[in-house]
């Protein structure tokens, strides 16, 4: 029988919900299941500090069974903590998370490793886990960063066949974006939507 992978979509600070869906799915690491995290942990929500808290516990736990992949606010975010950027705080959001982190000062040293070692795909038999997308007619290993973290229309306007199906967040949906080769689960958790997981092997999806 092929393992079970659940991918979870953009939880942007949104804790409570992340602790209500965890408590929902039927995640069993023990059995080599992998947990995979689509990026954009922080930002717009009340508890960036909380989210990532609790995605370190569970990496901390259970190591190679989750996986923690890098959205576009994570880049924005680890820039702006080194000066590299100044993110325009009511449109990204940065604000509540500095407003998290300033509960929970000095800035913990964990959390830092976590944003400066966060993968940018995870790729499995069948599957290709990255937070924004993927650039049509460019193998995996030719991708960018910038279209990982960002890519919007050229890739959901796309019916390139990417050989697996690409499970990706960045783009919040009323509800998930199911199509061949494709599955969308950022349904806008922070904006008042559920938070979204995909069992992908039974294509069976869970919401809070």
């Amino acid at each position: 029988m092929e393992r079970r992978i659940f991918a979870v979509g953009d939880i942007h600070g949104c804790r409570d919900k992340l602790d209500r869906l965890l408590g929902k799915i039927d995640w069993r690491p023990e059995n080599h299941e992998e947990l995979v995290f689509l990026g954009d942990y922080i930002d717009r929500g009340p508890d960036s500090y909380g989210v990532v808290e609790k995605v370190l516990e569970l990496k901390a736990r259970w190591r190679n069974r989750v996986v923690v992949l890098k959205g576009n606010h994570e880049q924005m975010f680890i820039n702006f903590i080194y000066g590299r950027e100044k993110p325009a705080l009511a449109s990204n959001g940065v604000a509540w998370t500095m407003r998290s982190y300033s509960k929970n000062s000095p800035f913990p040293v964990s959390h830092v490793e976590f944003y400066e070692n966060l993968c940018l795909f995870h790729e499995t038999e069948k599957h290709i886990f990255v937070h924004a997308g993927l650039r049509p007619g460019l193998p995996l290993d030719r991708q960018s960063e910038e279209d990982f973290l960002w890519i919007r229309d050229e890739f959901l306007e796309s019916d390139y066949d990417f050989g697996k199906t690409i499970v990706f967040g960045h783009t919040p949906f009323k509800a998930p974006f199911i199509f061949p080769g494709r599955a969308g689960l950022d349904t806008g958790a922070v904006f008042g939507g559920p938070l979204t997981c995909l069992e992908v092997v039974e294509g069976r999806l869970i919401h809070v």
